[in-house]
C-alpha cells in the first residue's frame, strides 16, 4: 500500500468516524428539535462531500456516497 493510499484510507476512516459520532450525537441529544437539526447538518455534509468528490475525483462517488445521503435527507425532510 502506497503512502498516498494509506493517507486516503486514513482520511476516509476519519471522515466516517466524525459522521458516525455526529449522527449518534443527534440521536442522544436531549432536545429532539435540536437533534433533528444536527442530523440534517451531518447528512447535508455527506451530500456536499459526495458532490465535491464527484467533481474532483470520480463521478461514481455521487451514486455510491451521494444517493444514500440524498435519500436520507429526503426522509428527514418528509418525516
Amino acid at each position: 500500500m502506497s503512502l498516498l493510499t494509506k493517507s486516503l484510507a486514513a482520511n476516509q476512516g476519519l471522515y466516517n468516524g466524525f459522521l458516525a459520532a455526529g449522527l449518534v450525537w443527534s440521536l442522544v441529544y436531549p432536545d429532539p428539535v435540536i437533534g433533528r437539526q444536527i442530523q440534517l447538518f451531518f447528512v447535508i455534509c455527506v451530500v456536499v462531500a459526495a458532490v465535491y468528490g464527484a467533481l474532483t475525483a470520480n463521478k461514481s462517488i455521487l451514486l455510491k456516497q451521494g444517493l444514500p445521503a440524498i435519500l436520507a435527507l429526503i426522509s428527514l425532510l418528509i418525516f
